[in-house]
Formats: C-alpha cells, sequence, structure tokens
C-alpha cells in the first residue's frame, strides 16, 4: 500500500515499469503467434516495436536541437508510404469485395479516426497518474495493432509490405514523443509501452475467426483503409506556424524563412516514401 499511495502522491506511474511489462508481454504473445504461424503479424509486430524504440534515444538527444529537417524528413517518408500503401493494398480490396459497402467502410474509418484524435486530445487536460503523450501514443498504436490483425485475419496472403508500410510511422513518432518528453524533463523510458502497441492487439486479433463473406470483408478493409488514411494524413508535415514543425523552426530564430524552405522538404519526401512504396511493389511483384 505505502508504494501505491507514494506513486499516487507523485502523479505518476514509474515509466520503467510499463515499458517493461508491454515488452514481457510481447514477448510472450509472440509465442503464440509462432504456434499459429502468424508469421506476418509477428514481423509487423517487431518492426513496429524496433522501429519506435530505436528512435526513442534520437528523439530524447533532440530535445534542444533547433533544426526541424530530420522532423519533416521523417513525417514525410511515413505518412507518404501510409497514403501509398492504404490507397493500393486496401481501397481496392473493399471495393472489390463490395463497391458501396466498401465505400461508406473508408468513410466511417476516416470520421473514427479524426474522432478518436480530437477526444483523446482531451486526454492532455485530464490529471491522470500517467504520462498524457505516452497514453495518448499507446491508444493509438493498439488501435492500430488490432485493425492489423483483422486485415491479416481476413487476408492472410496479403504481402508483408502493406503492414511494414503502415508502422513505418512508428519511427518518427516515437523521436517526436521522445523529444518532446525530454524537453519536459519526463522519462522517455515509458514510451517502450506504445511501442509493444501494435503486437499487443495485432497479434490476438490475428488469430480471431472472420467470417468469409464479401460484405463484411469490405467493411474491414474499408475500415482499415480509412483510419490508415486518417493516420497518414496527420503525420503528414505541417509547415506552419504553431505546429510542431514551426516550433522547432522557430527556436532558430526566422521561422517565416525557414518555414518556406522546409515546405520543399515536405513535398520532396512525401513523393519519395510513396515512391519507395511503388518501387517495392514493382521489385515484389517480378
Amino acid at each position: 500500500m505505502a508504494v501505491v499511495d507514494s506513486l499516487s502522491r507523485a502523479g505518476r506511474v514509474p515509466s520503467a515499469w510499463v515499458g517493461g511489462i508491454g515488452v514481457l508481454a510481447l514477448c510472450g504473445l509472440s509465442l503464440l503467434a509462432i504456434a499459429g504461424d502468424h508469421w506476418k503479424v509477428l514481423a509487423i509486430s517487431w518492426v513496429a516495436f524496433g522501429a519506435m524504440a530505436g528512435a526513442i534515444p534520437f528523439g530524447r538527444r533532440a530535445a534542444g536541437a533547433r533544426s526541424a529537417r530530420g522532423l519533416v524528413w521523417g513525417y514525410g517518408l511515413a505518412s507518404g508510404a501510409m497514403i501509398t500503401s492504404a490507397a493500393v493494398f486496401l481501397v481496392p480490396q473493399a471495393i472489390g469485395y463490395a463497391p458501396k459497402i466498401g465505400g461508406f467502410g473508408v468513410a466511417s474509418g476516416i470520421l473514427a479516426g479524426f474522432s478518436a484524435h480530437t477526444i483523446g486530445h482531451r486526454l492532455t487536460h485530464l490529471d491522470t497518474p500517467f504520462d498524457t503523450t505516452a497514453a495518448e501514443i499507446s491508444a493509438h498504436a493498439l488501435t492500430a495493432g488490432a485493425i492489423i490483425g483483422l486485415v491479416y485475419a481476413t487476408l492472410p496472403d496479403l504481402g508483408l509490405l502493406l503492414g511494414l508500410a503502415i508502422v513505418s510511422h512508428k519511427g518518427p513518432a516515437g523521436y517526436a514523443a521522445a523529444r518532446r518528453l525530454a524537453r519536459e524533463g519526463k522519462a522517455v523510458s515509458v514510451l517502450l509501452f506504445p511501442a509493444t502497441g501494435v503486437g499487443l492487439t495485432a497479434i490476438p486479433t490475428a488469430t480471431l475467426p472472420v467470417p468469409a463473406t464479401g460484405a463484411v470483408n469490405a467493411a474491414i478493409f474499408g475500415f482499415a483503409a480509412g483510419i490508415f488514411l486518417h493516420v497518414a494524413m496527420d503525420f503528414l508535415p505541417e509547415c506552419e506556424a504553431g505546429s510542431e514543425v514551426g516550433e522547432v523552426a522557430a527556436l532558430a530564430g526566422d521561422a517565416h524563412e525557414r518555414l518556406d524552405r522546409l515546405r520543399g522538404h515536405a513535398v520532396a519526401s512525401t513523393i519519395l516514401g510513396g515512391g519507395a512504396v511503388l518501387v517495392l511493389w514493382v521489385v515484389l511483384s517480378v
């Protein structure tokens, strides 16, 4: 009780505990994935973990950085890859099963993503024992993982490229979150939990039996496409005053001129991210 009381008074949960629990849980679920022969979902889960966990030290060291170029390129490459992947691998599947239902699925996914993001932002204004930045990212990762698992449960033959492109934003997200936490003087190890979030829900969801009907499949793929399109568009690098990129640019002064230059990098990075998916698809299709 004394430990719980002290944690309550401190107003936070030890970040090392939270991150460690997530890693241990992912290791246990990995055995379930191996037993069920869900190798693609297993690979996606660990790539997502590696991308976010690997970016944490860089984000912590960049807490006082005055250059936003790396942030723009990280966001741009990831969002370009996600938009292209969702448009190429998910939307056609949804429309192919049932055009109208698939279309409604895409629309509902975009609206659900927007609603969850907007309402979830209220966490930043609540007094909770958890860090709000980590809580928001964890909720997003757990939701994305569940959708990825459901997609691969519906169509196990789906290529690995889709899943890897979808979780490509984990690196930039981990970098930005670690930089934000470090600037606030908070421990970044708590981000190990959202790093495991994709696997924590993707692996169990991938084992679920999904009815093999066109309408259900159209709804699943449409909703997944909508969610990931929303996430990808949310990650598009906004080179505007008041945005995260704008805040970093303002640290070095002459923010307006710097943002003008960064806009070119934003366009180039998103195009390159989408082009990379195209090239990989062509190479893997040969």
